[in-house]
Parts: C-alpha cells; sequence; structure tokens
C-alpha cells in the first residue's frame, strides 16, 4: 500500500553549499499525535550529563538511542548499546524510506519537554556517519523554529553574516538535511521561554563505522 499524496509533498529550500528539503506533513495530525503519545509513553527516556570545562552539566532534553545490532556509542566515557527498533520506530521509519530516497540504521530521539529545552549550535560531523551523511528529521509535537548558519557566517568580530536562515519545524513534518549540510552548515534549536507544550524529535543516520564512537548530536 502506497503513501498518501499529501506525505509525499516537499519543497526544498534554497542554501549555499548543501541540500535542504522540507516535507511539511509527512505524518497527518492524527498519525503525529498516536506517535507522540507512544513515543513519550513508550521510550525509556534518560537524562543525560556531560562535562564541560571540569563541570559535569544536565543535557536540557531527555534522549533515547535506537538502532541495528553493533550501533553503539560512547560519550562522555559511558559506553551504550542501542535499543532495538520498536514497532512504533520501524513504522516512522517505513514512511521516511518510502516517501524518500534515504536508509537509516540509527536514530537518536530527543524529547523537549517545554520551550526551555534545546540544543546549541552544532554539526553532526562524527567520522562514523562519512564525509557527507544524509540526516533526516521527524518532528512530533509543538512547531519550534529551527536555526541554520553556514560556517562561513562569522565575521571577524565574531558577528554573523547574512548566510543563515530559520525553518520551522511543524508536528508531522520531515526535514531532510542532505549532501553539503553538515560539512558546510551548523544548526541549533533554541530556547523558546514560556513555551510549555511539548515536543519529539527523531533524528535519522547511518552509521557506517560499527565499532563504539562518540554519541552524535541532535536537533
Amino acid at each position: 500500500m502506497g503513501i498518501p499524496t499529501a506525505s509525499r509533498i516537499f519543497r526544498d529550500i534554497p542554501v549555499t553549499d548543501g541540500r535542504l528539503r522540507l516535507y511539511p506533513s509527512l505524518f497527518s495530525v492524527e498519525e503525529s499525535e498516536r506517535f507522540l503519545d507512544a513515543l513519550r509513553e513508550g521510550v525509556d527516556w534518560k537524562s543525560e550529563r556531560i562535562t564541560m570545562f571540569g563541570r559535569s552539566l544536565a543535557l536540557p532534553r531527555l534522549t533515547a538511542w535506537f538502532g541495528d545490532p553493533g550501533m553503539c556509542y560512547t560519550y562522555s566515557g559511558i559506553s551504550a548499546q542501542p535499543v532495538a527498533w520498536t514497532p512504533t520506530l520501524l513504522r516512522i521509519k517505513a514512511r521516511i524510506e518510502a516517501a524518500t530516497a534515504s536508509r537509516f540504521n540509527s536514530v537518536l530521539l530527543n524529547y523537549y519537554r517545554d520551550g526551555s529545552d534545546s540544543v546549541s549550535w552544532h554539526s553532526d560531523d562524527e567520522p562514523e556517519l562519512g564525509e557527507d551523511p544524509v540526516i533526516g528529521s521527524v518532528s512530533f509535537g509543538s512547531e519550534r523554529p529551527f536555526d541554520l548558519r553556514h560556517r562561513s557566517a562569522r565575521d571577524r568580530t565574531g558577528g554573523c553574516a547574512p548566510l543563515r536562515l530559520t525553518v520551522c519545524l511543524p508536528n508531522g513534518s520531515y526535514l531532510e538535511m542532505g549532501p553539503g549540510m553538515q560539512r558546510n552548515w551548523a544548526h541549533r534549536l533554541p530556547k523558546r521561554h514560556g513555551l510549555a507544550a511539548e515536543r519529539i524529535n527523531l533524528t535519522f543516520r547511518n552509521i557506517l563505522d560499527h565499532r563504539a564512537a562518540p554519541m552524535p548530536r541532535d536537533h
């Protein structure tokens, strides 16, 4: 059975040195609400801590890591094996792969409990993802702005040139960051103070090196 026609609708977002494609309604509102509830209640969410400048800090979001056997990671001295795919995650993954040419073997889940949860500027450019990875991002729940900044966007005074943009990620959307994006761009999900609504994000990826590797970051 094919997927709904509306799910296949996408728009390419013009960017320099990369490919960015948004499927605003890959999942219907009804599907998205069901998936949001299933993931919130059915995932063993973890509150990870990182060490920065000698201080132990809690990440401002909850996370979980799933994937094929052997997709392990090491993060701040902690090594972990991925949790096996659940039926819910496999259904989400199947929808992505039916609508696109992409294939993934792992996924990082991020639970943003409200607008105070966030992720800072980064690129998903770990060696085990290869030289030019494709990262697929599904959003369920509250719409949040997603910022992107070209690596050349900083001038000599530390300010930013116009090579940056913000993409709103609606409930049920799928954003694919294609070739060039991790090499040439950084991205973040900024805080939105006063926002009480939750959001669950799934960033699908394909690990090329199955040995223990640094935990990938999110968006």
